[in-house]
């Protein structure tokens, strides 16, 4: 059990959409981004999944998960290719129509005027969205994010996708914020883990977790300890401390 969050913290998840992502052609980069800012708004992102571009599967996804989560990330399929069908998959999801936007569609003709260039129907294509979605301005690229019931779908460019999810953050409920601290000690986890395993039964309201490294052909062992009770993670990480310095 998670014991780091409170039970009225929002919880979220990511679906990261892209055949590129699945083959490996790309580094999904977008997950971390997205964890990083929801821990520090005390958000609690529960789950993420990545998956093809693919409607029918994007569409389940989304009804499965936006019924589960307080709020649904996406990344991915909202450019002017054949294979950009977020939009389309997002409106399917809750029954909604895939409509024209005016607001984008205006900002994309601008745009391609300013350049002496005409629209084509790849480019009218990304002023497409669910209709009655919020949009998602952002200081990135002309064309927004959008926000659907509780499923903000942003662009899989990581840049881009930062400045969208910057705009997202005043539209979310936070939470109580998850403090971590962390010790690293150049010892094989294996000869503290139990007496790692006991400062934990001690204190069950901070969530503790050991990861192993090697560097210069020497293991060692990062320990990492969260939680939303601020006096028992200061308790906890000075007995892991005295632990490590008396190892």
């Amino acid at each position: 059990m998670d014991t780091t969050s409170p039970a009225n913290n929002p919880t979220a998840a990511t679906i990261i959409i892209g055949n590129e992502i699945l083959s490996g052609r790309t580094l999904d980069i977008n997950t971390q981004e997205i964890a990083l800012t929801l821990v520090g708004l005390g958000i609690t992102l529960v789950e993420t999944r990545t998956i093809a571009d693919d409607q029918a599967m994007i569409v389940a996804t989304i009804r499965e998960l936006s019924s589960k989560y307080d709020y649904i990330f996406t990344t991915g399929g909202i450019g002017p290719t054949h294979d950009d069908i977020t939009a389309a998959s997002v409106a399917a999801a809750f029954n909604l129509q895939y409509v024209r936007n005016d607001e984008i569609y205006d900002i994309i003709k601008k745009h391609y005027s300013s350049l002496g260039e005409k629209l084509n129907p790849s480019r009218e294509k990304m002023a497409y969205v669910p209709e009655s979605s919020t949009l998602l301005y952002n200081d990135a690229t002309m064309v927004p994010g959008f926000v659907t019931k509780n499923v903000f779908s942003m662009a899989g460019i990581p840049h881009i996708m930062k400045s969208m999810l910057k705009s997202a953050i005043p539209m979310l409920k936070q939470g109580t914020i998850v403090k971590s601290k962390s010790i690293e000690i150049m010892i094989g986890e294996s000869k503290i883990a139990d007496r790692f395993e006991a400062i934990q039964l001690k204190y069950i309201n901070v969530d503790m977790g050991s990861y192993p490294f090697t560097k210069d052909d020497k293991h060692g062992t990062t320990l990492v300890l969260s939680s939303t009770d601020y006096d028992a993670l200061d308790n906890s990480f000075n007995e892991v401390k005295n632990l490590c310095d008396n190892a």
